[in-house]
């Protein structure tokens, strides 16, 4: 698979099919899901129909990760051939900004290089959230869906690096996604500062707004439009109704269908009655003060010192 400007450049000669100009590129459970949503309804944005293409994260459709798997993957897994991912962009028309979300782009490591080379004026954009919170949402989810067979989270983190080894899932990797320094300074090392976009999970639900409004600036659109972002997308908890949980996954299935016969306008009002009524039945239990300071201390506090350096910012909050 080759990513490099040459070849996109090649591959869309004499076709009207626009290439991204910017990714939502991280981290999980940060608010990704929701950035896209609230984006994607922008007129002046276009975003790929399919989240988590993972095109410059993976080599292949199928990495064959070990451990329990989801219960109905995306087909394929990740998108490796240039021409389907250049077909997800073939709705896209007077658009200034063409783009998508993959979370894998930050914690892969290939995924820097690979998008430089395949577009180096690419914007980025990165949503980070407390680590400790970060992993516990993310383990929550994971309980939720009946894939993490450990009850107890502390141990659960303790089992990472087995089966990091053993080669589970990167939905298992609970500490090793939160260590952003590492994976953000890939991104200040390959490309000006000027095109990366870095906000806090904390940011976009205090004010989202704002966020949205500097995300517009950032990408040249309209930054007086406002977009509908008091719901929440993807969000993790405990169902208080298993059965209308599952009910509400079965539903996921049949987007691809809804979305080929709505129009933009309804297709998303769906997506936000179907947001906000996954979002009721949940219950979300918070991870307990101690309990976060003793994970910030033990994985990650040394990790945070260094991401405010290099973001330049205090996040001494993450500490506390």
């Amino acid at each position: 698979m080759s990513h490099s400007t040459s070849d996109r450049r090649a591959a869309t000669v004499g076709t009207p099919v626009k290439t991204p100009n910017f990714l939502v590129i991280g981290a999980a459970k940060c608010g990704t899901t929701s950035l896209y949503h609230y984006l994607n309804q922008h007129p002046e944005i276009y975003m790929s129909p399919r989240k988590h293409t993972r095109f410059f994260a993976f080599e292949v459709e199928e990495p064959g990760f070990r451990g329990p798997g989801p219960r109905k993957p995306a087909v394929p897994y990740a998108i490796t051939d240039t021409g389907a991912y250049h077909a997800l962009f073939g709705g896209a028309t007077n658009e200034t900004a063409v783009g998508e979300a993959s979370h894998s782009y930050l914690y892969q490591a290939r995924a820097a290089r690979r998008i430089k080379e395949y577009a180096p004026d690419m914007k980025l954009i990165a949503i980070l959230r407390n680590p400790a919170d970060r992993a516990y949402s993310h383990y929550r989810q994971m309980i939720r869906d009946g894939r993490e067979p450990i009850p107890d989270f502390s141990r659960a983190l303790e089992a990472e690096g087995e089966r990091i080894r053993e080669n589970w899932w990167p939905d298992f990797h609970y500490v090793q996604i939160g260590l952003y320094h590492a994976q953000l300074k890939r991104y200040f090392d390959l490309f000006e500062r000027d095109q990366i976009r870095v906000y806090l999970y904390e940011e976009l639900n205090s004010d989202p707004s704002g966020v949205l409004q500097d995300t517009f600036r950032f990408l040249g659109v309209d930054d007086t439009f406002v977009p509908e972002a008091t719901v929440r997308y993807n969000a993790s908890g405990v169902p208080k109704s298993r059965s209308l949980h599952l009910l509400l996954q079965e539903l996921r299935r049949l987007r691809p269908v809804v979305e080929r016969h709505l129009s933009r306008t309804w297709y998303q009002q769906l997506l936000r009655l179907g947001s906000a009524l996954h979002n009721r039945n949940l219950t979300r239990p918070g991870l307990a003060p101690e309990m976060r300071r003793r994970v910030i201390d033990v994985y990650f506090r040394e990790d945070i010192l260094n991401l405010q350096e290099l973001l330049r910012r205090d996040l001494s909050a993450w500490l506390r």
